[in-house]
């Protein structure tokens, strides 16, 4: 077997957190994992226990005084404390001042338990006061008329001690829900085209088929009017010009201008960066099709015999009165 390399560094981890740490020389705080990753704690909780325990003595930590610096409400900080007492990091207790005034003193414990157990000890190591004797009554000289006799001493009984009540201080046991594993997700089909896919070739822009004067003119001036009902598209006179031909495709093919200007300004994205290139597109991908081919109308024609109306390309005689010619014909060679 190969010898393991000491000194090789350890091997980042490939999901979760990775801690880049640099070595503070001033302005840090020690703060115990017991606070930092409690388990019943609130994350408003252990950031407000966080930020009492890193000031320093005699700093106010009142819940007006915290409001005031965070953004939170006095009301969430007041749970926040709360929980902080619950769970031992922290003690307020309320104490008289000078001037008959009660003033909150509060106590920040990073590891409650030993706390616990250091006030129990005092407790319980504590000295019990003794009894102090009552002194002596004074004893009143004796009348010769009425002889008083001396009153006996009165002893006050020393007071009992108080039982000491011995708190437990055995931490109650997280249970840390264990989740069933999750299993994988199946990959499902891949929506992005990879940067290597063959990409569609670009549609060309539309051209008309027998560009006139008059139809240019018109494209020219639906471009340039866009901005009135869609200020996004404020395009240059450069991409004006190249964009001519495509909606003059669009007028030669029998769309109204209304139904071009929406069809290729309708919901636009957002934030829109190209609005030539976005134009271009929509003008070639959603060209309509040309219109059908009107079918031609054969002219009126008058007879030349019964001058009735018919329809011919040429002038002459209608049916009938072809019929009637060529019958006429017919007889006449019979005759003969």
């Amino acid at each position: 077997m190969d010898t393991q390399q000491v000194s090789a560094p350890p091997r980042a981890p490939s999901a979760g957190v990775v801690h880049i740490n640099i070595r503070l020389t001033d302005g840090y705080t020690i703060i115990s994992n017991r606070l930092t990753q409690h388990r019943g704690l609130s994350l408003l909780a252990i950031g407000l226990g966080t930020h009492i325990q890193s000031l320093p003595d005699g700093w106010r930590v009142g819940i007006k005084a915290l409001a005031a610096i965070f953004p939170e409400s006095e009301a969430r900080i007041a749970v926040a404390l709360r929980e902080l007492e619950q769970h031992g990091f922290l003690r307020r207790t309320r104490e008289r001042v000078g001037g008959g005034k009660l003033a909150t003193r509060t106590e920040s414990y990073n590891h409650p338990e030993a706390a616990v157990r250091g006030r129990m000890r005092e407790r319980v190591t504590a000295p019990v006061p003794e009894a102090v004797p009552a002194p002596e009554p004074e004893v009143l000289p004796a009348v010769a008329a009425e002889p008083v006799t001396a009153a006996e001493p009165v002893r006050v009984p020393a007071p009992e001690p108080e039982p000491v009540r011995v708190p437990t201080c055995e931490p109650e046991p997280v249970r840390v829900s264990v989740p069933d594993p999750v299993p994988a997700p199946v990959p499902g089909p891949r929506l992005v085209p990879t940067p290597t896919a063959p990409r569609k070739p670009r549609l060309p822009l539309p051209a008309p088929q027998q560009p006139t004067e008059a139809l240019c003119a018109a494209a020219a001036d639906l471009l340039a009017g866009l901005p009135r009902t869609a200020p996004a598209f404020l395009l240059s006179e450069e991409d004006v010009r190249g964009l001519i031909p495509g909606v003059a495709a669009w007028l030669e093919r029998g769309a109204r201008p209304d139904a071009v200007r929406a069809a290729i300004t309708e919901d636009p994205p957002v934030p829109l960066r190209h609005p030539a290139k976005l134009l271009r597109h929509r003008l070639a991908a959603l060209l309509p099709p040309p219109l059908p081919a009107a079918v031609p109308v054969v002219p009126l024609q008058n007879c030349d015999d019964c001058d009735r109306a018919f329809r011919s390309s040429v002038p002459g005689c209608c049916r009938e009165c072809r019929d009637a010619r060529a019958y006429a014909d017919e007889r006449c060679l019979i005759g003969a």
